[in-house]
């Protein structure tokens, strides 16, 4: 199962217009059971994210990488190597997609970021869920959540400190002549 877990201001948005996430740090975090993070990584086996993502954690960890579980990173660019299990890749995202469940065997899939991403992930066929925690503040602009039109279904909702956290499922691509 390939999740799309992450956090996005009230007006959709992952990241300021600069890339940064400053508005994320200043929420209270809180322990939403099975939507938390704890409770998700201990499911994860493999991760895959955007440059800009990875360029960010590097940048916030001290050049230091924080993740012990293969990791694959979606980039046409040349980066810095973290250390760590870091595979760098241009390649389809069914492909990479391919890889990770070899990687991962029964765990699950975490892709960090960002909305692009998860929006090409979507568009193959690949994405299962959307985990989001949504904060209390508005940016007016920046990295959307996710650029695609798509169907979810909610599957829980919960409090989760200052944020609300619910989990979707993926029904597919938005059909304009879907029933209500």
């Amino acid at each position: 199962m390939l999740t799309y877990y992450t956090a996005t201001t009230l007006d959709g948005w992952i990241a300021d217009p600069d890339d940064s996430l400053e508005w994320l740090f200043r929420q209270e975090q809180g322990d939403a059971g099975e939507l938390g993070f704890d409770a998700f990584m201990a499911r994860v086996g493999a991760l895959v994210m955007g440059s800009t993502t990875y360029e960010w954690v590097l940048e916030h960890e001290n050049g230091s990488w924080p993740f012990t579980l293969p990791t694959w990173v979606m980039t046409h660019r040349e980066l810095p190597a973290a250390g760590g299990d870091v595979r760098f890749t241009s390649g389809d995202v069914r492909t990479v997609h391919a890889e990770m469940i070899a990687a991962a065997g029964d765990r699950e899939l975490w892709l960090v970021g960002g909305g692009d991403l998860a929006g090409q992930f979507a568009e193959a066929g690949l994405l299962d869920e959307v985990v989001v925690s949504i904060a209390p503040v508005t940016l007016g602009a920046g990295r959307p959540l996710l650029p695609r039109r798509l169907d979810l279904e909610l599957v829980e909702a919960a409090v989760n400190g200052s944020f609300v956290s619910a989990r979707y499922r993926v029904a597919g691509p938005l059909l304009e002549d879907r029933p209500r």
